[in-house]
């Protein structure tokens, strides 16, 4: 009565859920805002200017930095000319150390 069968191959691909792919979740993408988007709204709204309805943050607010002082130009680095640049420095400055203790 308890005769073991082996199964068809077509059935086994049919049950065989690990093989199939999970189509991909559908995410709504929304705009990214710009430092001056979010600088415009941190002054425009008074939500931004507290924390948790007790922080004030208008002091930190009023002494945040502009954007066009924090941009920095994109420097690419070589590192042969880093390497070299950091090696004179660190030898001036170990040749410096011995006279200057001498004065």
């Amino acid at each position: 009565a308890d005769i073991p069968v082996i199964p068809d191959l077509e059935e086994v691909q049919e049950e065989d859920l690990a093989m199939q792919v999970a189509a991909p979740p559908s995410v709504q993408v929304n705009r990214v805002l710009t430092y001056h988007d979010l600088d415009k709204d941190l002054m425009k709204y008074a939500a931004f200017q507290t924390l948790d309805g007790e922080v004030d943050l208008k002091l930190l607010t009023k002494v945040l930095a502009p954007e066009h002082e924090l941009r920095e130009d994109d420097v690419s680095w070589d590192w042969n000319h880093l390497f070299t640049e950091v090696s004179s420095e660190l030898v001036t400055e170990w040749d410096l150390g011995p006279s200057e203790r001498e004065d």
